[in-house]
């Protein structure tokens, strides 16, 4: 059965210690998707909703959301974050439109929760920026799909 680490003998909360671990890379990889109507995708592809660029203003939440993990999940140590990455594949076939961010940190500690915290932030940027056009876009599928490093190694979905 799997221990969980945050909580105490007791069973209440706590951040977990992470001070006896080494420091090694770290890096995660997390997607998701935001769905829509072809005719909202079209507009951010061809940059005409009216509240700007969509995808880099949505690129610019992932990158500050991931920085904020720490202070949005209570458990999450606050990380010297070494790059973020957020990436857009627009599929217009579906309608919809794919997110993937990369989180990297030298440290004791991983950076799954920076990076989907990364892709949450921004497929919510991007209903924000687009909902006056489509109220029925759907945010969906937001999952950690790799990450390296710490005792736990490789994780690949």
């Amino acid at each position: 059965m799997t221990k969980f680490t945050h909580f105490d003998k007791r069973g209440k909360a706590r951040m977990v210690d992470v001070s006896e671990k080494p420091v090694t890379v770290r890096e995660a990889v997390a997607r998701g998707l935001v769905s829509m109507k072809n005719t909202t995708l079209q507009m951010i592809d061809n940059s005409t909703i009216s509240k700007g660029d969509v995808l880099g203003v949505a690129r610019v939440a992932g990158i500050m959301a991931a920085k904020k993990t720490s202070g949005l999940i209570p458990m999450c140590h606050p990380l010297n974050i070494a790059s973020v990455t957020i990436d857009f594949v627009i599929d217009t076939k579906n309608s919809r439109i794919h997110i993937e961010s990369r989180v990297r940190t030298t440290g004791q500690t991983g950076v799954e929760m920076e990076a989907l915290t990364a892709v949450s932030a921004a497929a919510l940027t991007i209903y924000d920026m687009c909902k006056s056009a489509d109220r029925g876009m759907i945010i969906s599928d937001i999952m950690l799909v790799e990450k390296r490093g710490g005792k736990s190694g490789i994780f690949k979905r």
